[in-house]
């Protein structure tokens, strides 16, 4: 039996539509400012994916105290070592960059370990990397469709293996930690069908857009589950919408995709990460356990689906599937 959400009119409701126009559009101008209003975050440790570029990129220029930062698929050493010494050069801080392909569950297990061995405290971990919308025929050397591989599975697992950290974190320090994952406006109009998260026939009958807005579905009903599972353990999860921005994310677009691409995403790439900032930083954020914030800095309402524990449930359970036939298992060094 596929287990399909398809999109329907019903999608489009007053109430969603609504959220979709005024998060796209009509969402003002920021009103929170991590230069003046971020809290002191010496001695935290935070991890940032897709730190070399984008809202990532404007995330680590925030001057966390002890930042590790990644690439996304396809990121070379050398670009991010680049973007590690822009960020020493304007802030004072040096991140530590983990090598990560978050389409690649093995190289996922590699940049964790290597975290891992660096020391066990995580105060706040970015699921920011991800990639929108590129050919059709992108599908990663073990049959998954690229964008899911990279914007859910990868950060699935990635999550799973820092999770202990976290959580040991968290009771050492007496206060929560924060995961912090990057959904997308997109997930309102999104048409669901898990058989498309794997590569073939079908799969390859969708677009390249249907596949990034069920993957950016798919990041805020993890985000939503993973709230449910580990809230009462000190971990705050919540699932953000950055808004419409001028970043590099479409730069594998072709054709009328691109055209649009230009068209709607127009703030600056600075505004994207104050949303994810707050999120992970402010001190009222630290209720937001199962939240979904929209731009900049607010809480929205994400499409009813995703707050639905059996789309949840059903969605974690598929992708624990996926770590088991593919044989990952956990990192030898979660529990040292």
């Amino acid at each position: 039996m596929r287990n399909v959400v398809p999109f329907s009119i019903r999608h489009l409701s007053p109430r969603n539509t609504y959220e979709l126009v005024s998060q796209s559009y009509f969402c003002g101008k920021p009103t929170w400012d991590p230069a003046r209003d971020m809290p002191d975050m010496s001695g935290k440790t935070v991890v940032v994916t897709g730190g070399n570029a984008g809202i990532g990129k404007e995330t680590v220029k925030a001057g966390i105290d002890s930042l590790h930062t990644s690439g996304a698929a396809n990121t070379t050493a050398s670009k991010a070592e680049a973007a590690i010494q822009e960020l020493f050069e304007t802030t004072g801080k040096r991140a530590i960059f983990l090598e990560l392909d978050l389409a690649d569950l093995g190289s996922v297990k590699r940049a964790a370990e290597e975290f891992l061995r660096k020391g066990t405290l995580l105060h706040i971990l970015y699921n920011n990397g991800g990639i929108m919308a590129p050919p059709i025929e992108a599908a990663t050397s073990t049959g998954y469709d690229l964008t899911f591989a990279t914007n859910v599975l990868g950060h699935f697992y990635l999550t799973k293996l820092l999770l202990p950290a976290m959580i040991s974190t968290a009771s050492k320090d007496g206060s929560s930690t924060r995961i912090i994952t990057m959904t997308s406006m997109a997930h309102y109009v999104a048409s669901v069908d898990y058989a498309s998260f794997k590569d073939g026939a079908l799969r390859r009958k969708r677009t390249p857009f249907d596949l990034y807005a069920q993957s950016k579905w798919a990041d805020a009903v993890f985000a939503m589950e993973l709230a449910r599972r580990y809230g009462d353990q000190g971990i705050v999860s919540v699932a953000v919408n950055p808004g419409n921005l001028k970043t590099d994310i479409s730069h594998g677009t072709k054709g009328t995709l691109t055209l649009l691409s230009r068209m709607t995403l127009i703030h600056p790439p600075a505004w994207g990460s104050i949303s994810q900032l707050w999120a992970g930083t402010a001190t009222e954020a630290g209720d937001l356990n199962g939240k979904y914030v929209a731009p900049w800095g607010r809480i929205g309402r994400p499409r009813p689906d995703v707050e639905d524990p059996k789309n949840g449930a059903l969605l974690w359970a598929w992708l624990e599937e996926q770590l088991e036939e593919r044989d990952v298992g956990n990192s030898e060094l979660l529990h040292t």
